[in-house]
């Protein structure tokens, strides 16, 4: 429900004549590597072990170190899948859990290839077998006690929980795997899990992540939700328990339920459309802020009075500081409209947080992603073409209607009157607005003062660049009015600004970019089509955002952006004195449609140009300047070759017919220009 990370490397030794010892740093490489194949080896063997004692050590090592990334080839070289599957299914109860959570943590870890791979070496067979045993367990409500702590452990909940959060990354990552949910009927197993909510909310939150992921887009799964399974999906939601983890349970149960709503009974739909903006009202409202530096301030108080020494403090945060340094940094896929099934480097949500506090924290900043990922795809448009691209060129008629509409790539989506009255009603878009700003720095500089709990603030900004991803799709549902009328939109304007220009330089950030330009794009559509003044960038802001756009390594980024200045253009073109900015605004689109990688943004780039330049004295009189019409002939034929060279396997049929329209319209455009020259 991801950004590929930046690679890591070491600083080079260097040889006494100040050169990199290459070879030194080779064999270290293949030492290490080396070294790390043979831990794995040695532990895997340990599996084998008559010693059940000697079984969780290993498994519980295997689950350590498989949340370093680059030892994972190791293990998978040596059979892990193969190995641990059976550990499933040990007869030793503390085997099993330590086993499913080394696995959890690979799938967790390995991403898509190494789930999908996990799915091919059939783990799902002796988890399913697992999951049906605790099944049996939880209805009779089993406690086997632990002898390490003299305490009481109910391990069947805990073995469940690892087997549902395993299942819960298998399937978010590997089709196959949603495939085996489905034959296997394992909707069952969840809905019991989830059943638990009132003695075990860690297994119902992880029953409840697995609901919503299986349930996205998943037509075969419906008829199997059967009454009394709604019923308990009702039944959580309306629970009144006021703890940041019952709130993400609801909010997840919520996002289950919009998934699912084709088979709520139609009498029904409104009160549960109501019911489910309801919660996600609920969870936004909750002042992270104050909630987090609360929880932050309870944690070192506790450590102040429990430990005797600074050191402890020092040792609780090393303690965590493996899962913390996997979750800095780390960003989930760029939501391009829809939320839902995305290949993910964030593990934050899916290893256990030490801390109770800490815990509770994860849990509040989760519910309020969730909630806008729901609001994302609550007003996200169905049009089949790819996110990238919302829209076909609607230019394909006449050349004059071609030319007008020529860029014009956002459309308003038709909302349901019971979804459009609970938006409103909630204060929904409200509410979206205040998460488009990032915490306060005093929350920051707290969080950032522990490794366990700095990750922290990464999940406050994946917050906001769901804020303003949530806040693109809710301009592109709403009309004027809905939006607080032009008055609101000329204080949306100042505010989207400010986020982007308030430091000394602009946001290098792909996913902050990615999102930030998608509602900036929004709003100067939706500003261009009612004529109301865009006054609140000025050409060289938009030109400084653009180009820095067009660096971004996301292809939505430079999307977005090229369109911008299409709009912008078009404008300007409407003007007096506009033809300087014009031939800049040009000049721009020029050079993205010849060295951009992506054919996508080419082809934005080729329609942004034919809009800005379609029509009006100033735009005539900066084409002419800027020789365009020569331009576009020279770049014809390359556009041309690369759509046949770099399409087809590349791209979506829906992006392809995009580009053919484009290729048409460019030629109808040229032809167009020149027949008002030779007048």
């Amino acid at each position: 429900m991801g950004k590929k990370k930046t690679n890591k490397f070491s600083r080079p030794q260097f040889s006494p004549i100040g050169l990199p010892n290459i070879a030194s740093g080779v064999e270290e490489e293949e030492a290490a590597a080396g070294e790390v194949c043979s831990l794995a080896g040695d532990l895997l063997e340990k599996l084998q072990s008559v010693s059940p004692d000697v079984r969780e050590f290993a498994c519980a090592n295997i689950s350590k170190l498989v949340q370093e990334k680059k030892v994972i080839p190791s293990f998978l070289q040596k059979d892990a899948i193969k190995c641990l599957g059976p550990m499933l299914l040990d007869p030793s109860v503390a085997v099993r859990e330590t086993a499913a959570g080394a696995l959890r943590n690979l799938s967790a870890c390995g991403g898509y290839d190494v789930c999908d791979e996990m799915v091919k070496q059939d783990v799902m067979t002796p988890l399913i077998a697992l999951l049906r045993e605790c099944c049996t367990g939880l209805d009779a409500s089993v406690v086997i006690p632990r002898k390490q702590k003299g305490a009481d452990k109910n391990y069947v909940e805990d073995i469940a929980n690892e087997a549902v959060h395993l299942l819960w990354n298998l399937c978010e990552s590997s089709s196959r795997a949603v495939s085996v949910f489905n034959k296997e009927g394992l909707l069952d197993v969840c809905i019991q899990c989830l059943r638990q909510f009132d003695t075990n909310v860690e297994l119902a939150i992880s029953a409840a992540y697995c609901l919503q992921t299986i349930t996205e887009d998943n037509a075969e799964l419906l008829p199997s939700l059967i009454p009394s399974a709604l019923q308990v999906l009702e039944m959580v939601l309306l629970s009144s328990q006021d703890t940041t983890e019952h709130l993400l349970l609801r909010t997840l149960v919520a996002g289950t339920i919009w998934n699912v709503k084709s088979v709520v009974p139609s009498s029904s739909q409104a009160d549960t459309i109501n019911a489910i903006i309801r919660i996600l009202s609920e969870t936004l409202e909750k002042n992270a802020n104050q909630i987090i530096l609360r929880l932050r301030e309870a944690t070192c108080t506790m450590l102040k009075v429990g430990a005797e020494t600074e050191m402890e403090e020092e040792m609780i945060d090393a303690d965590e500081d493996v899962t913390s340094k996997l979750e800095d940094g780390m960003q989930k896929a760029p939501h391009k409209g829809r939320a839902g099934n995305m290949e993910s480097d964030d593990i934050s949500d899916l290893l256990p947080a030490r801390s109770e506090e800490l815990r509770h924290a994860i849990a509040l900043l989760s519910a309020q992603q969730t909630a806008l990922e729901i609001i994302v795809n609550m007003c996200c448009s169905e049009d089949p073409s790819d996110d990238e691209w919302e829209e076909m060129s609607s230019s394909d008629e006449s050349d004059n209607s071609m030319i007008e509409g020529a860029g014009t790539l956002l459309s308003p989506l038709c909302l349901s009157a019971e979804i459009l009255s609970a938006l409103m009603n909630y204060l929904i878009p409200k509410k979206v607005l205040e998460k488009t700003e990032f915490t306060d720095s005093v929350t920051v500089e707290a969080c950032m003062k522990s490794p366990s709990w700095r990750h922290l603030v990464a999940k406050m900004k994946r917050i906001q660049c769901r804020a303003l991803t949530c806040l693109h799709n809710l301009l592109s549902a709403l009309d004027v009015e809905g939006l607080g009328g032009p008055a609101a939109l000329q204080a949306l304007s100042q505010h989207l600004t400010k986020l982007v220009f308030s430091e000394s330089e602009l946001p290098k950030d792909s996913e902050f970019l990615e999102a930030v330009t998608s509602a900036i794009r929004s709003l100067l559509h939706i500003m261009a089509t009612q004529n109301l003044p865009q006054q609140f960038m000025s050409a060289e802001q938009l030109m400084m955002l653009c180009e820095a756009g067009a660096q971004c390594e996301n292809t939505s980024a430079r999307v977005n952006v090229v369109a911008m200045m299409g709009i912008s253009g078009h404008v300007l073109a409407k003007g007096d004195n506009t033809a300087e900015t014009l031939k800049m605004m040009g000049n721009f689109l020029l050079q993205v449609a010849a060295k951009d990688s992506s054919l996508v943004v080419v082809g934005e780039a080729l329609d942004a140009i034919i809009d800005v330049f379609a029509d009006g004295k100033e735009a005539d009189k900066a084409a002419d300047q800027m020789k365009l019409v020569q331009a576009l002939k020279s770049f014809q034929p390359i556009f041309k070759s690369r759509i046949q060279k770099e399409g087809k396997g590349n791209l979506t049929p829906d992006q392809l017919l995009v580009l053919d329209n484009v290729k048409m319209n460019l030629r109808r455009f040229i032809a167009y220009q020149e027949a008002l020259a030779k007048k």
